[in-house]
């Protein structure tokens, strides 16, 4: 048995989660339901303008592994921050939710800071964000731990992190010490804005190394550049072995072996959207390690997403096991 059942690779940050109005989103430029990338500069006239907000660490990959850690996974996380006070509320709470994280932190006395990403909530449950990646631009194939990648089951994949300059080095160094020793790797699209940004970067990395791609309906129309949804999952299908695509409250589809399964979204009030991509992998990742069949992880995914949407903030609230025993899922 390897130490690791999940070692997940991203974006390091801490949530700023406020609510907004639509007419906020059009006075300030803000792109409804994406994700964009902003500076320092930016994102200081954001925050001042925003009404009350809530910190909560955060990061797509960190609240995928945080998922896991909570379910009682064996997992770990690579991602950078910074010697500052968000940084040192990012390690704890990720530590304290049972996740390994032992990634170096940058120098207190750096021009960057620790990332954020500053998350208005509408009032139809839907969020957009605006990125200051910060610190966690910057990891490089030196913070990537080849003994680490060696003992996990799988890695997991942030797409947004595809944005850093040295990350795609960093992602094959990760890639070449799992595969070597046996493990799988899986990654997530992230936004269809980061395809676009890196449309060939990941279709060379999903053809020739990843084993399981999760994606939404709008991420993977993107990746395969069609309008057509069906002709989109079909040619995932053809790359990996494993895929898992999200259609919102259409649940989520998964195909592998030849066969395809839908796991249904299940029913709740949509309070804050983000993370609900995070925890439907945590959960499948969790399920798929822990023994369980394709359609079942899709079933957990999708009833962590139902849970991590029903409030404020990306990682859970409720005990997951309690809810998986629930529905009869465990």
């Amino acid at each position: 048995m390897k130490k690791f059942q999940v070692v997940g690779i991203g974006n390091a940050m801490v949530d700023v989660l406020s609510h907004a109005e639509e007419a906020f989103l059009e006075t300030n430029g803000i792109g409804k339901g994406i994700m964009q990338l902003i500076d320092m500069e930016r994102a200081v006239t954001l925050y001042d303008r925003i009404g009350p907000a809530k910190e909560i660490s955060g990061g797509s990959a960190a609240n995928t592994i945080a998922g896991i850690a909570a379910l009682g996974g064996r997992t770990a996380y690579v991602g950078k921050v910074k010697d500052d006070q968000l940084g040192r509320i990012f390690a704890h709470d990720l530590r304290a939710q049972g996740a390994v994280y032992e990634t170096a932190l940058a120098p207190a006395d750096s021009a960057q800071e620790t990332g954020r990403c500053i998350v208005l909530v509408t009032p139809d449950g839907e969020r957009s964000m605006n990125t200051y990646l910060g610190w966690s631009e910057f990891l490089t194939p030196a913070d990537i731990d080849e003994v680490q990648m060696a003992e996990a089951d799988w890695i997991y994949l942030e797409g947004y992190r595809f944005d850093g300059p040295e990350s795609h080095a960093a992602f094959a160094k990760a890639i070449r010490a799992c595969k070597g020793a046996g493990g799988r790797v899986s990654v997530t699209l992230s936004d269809p804005f980061c395809v676009e940004r890196h449309r060939d970067a990941f279709r060379k990395m999903i053809h020739d190394d990843v084993d399981l791609l999760f994606a939404n309906r709008a991420e993977i129309m993107s990746m395969y550049q069609t309008d057509d949804f069906e002709s989109a999952l079909q040619a995932a299908a053809a790359d990996v072995a494993i895929v898992a695509c999200t259609e919102s409250e259409k649940g989520a589809h998964i195909l592998a072996e030849g066969q395809r399964w839908h796991a249904p979204a299940y029913p709740t009030r949509i309070v804050d959207a983000t993370g609900a991509g995070d925890l439907f992998a945590g959960a499948f990742l969790w399920g798929l390690t822990n023994g369980h069949g394709y359609e079942m992880a899709g079933r957990m995914g999708c009833l962590a997403a139902s849970e991590v949407i029903s409030h404020i903030g990306a990682r859970p609230e409720a005990d997951l096991k309690d809810l998986f025993r629930g529905q009869g899922l465990i």
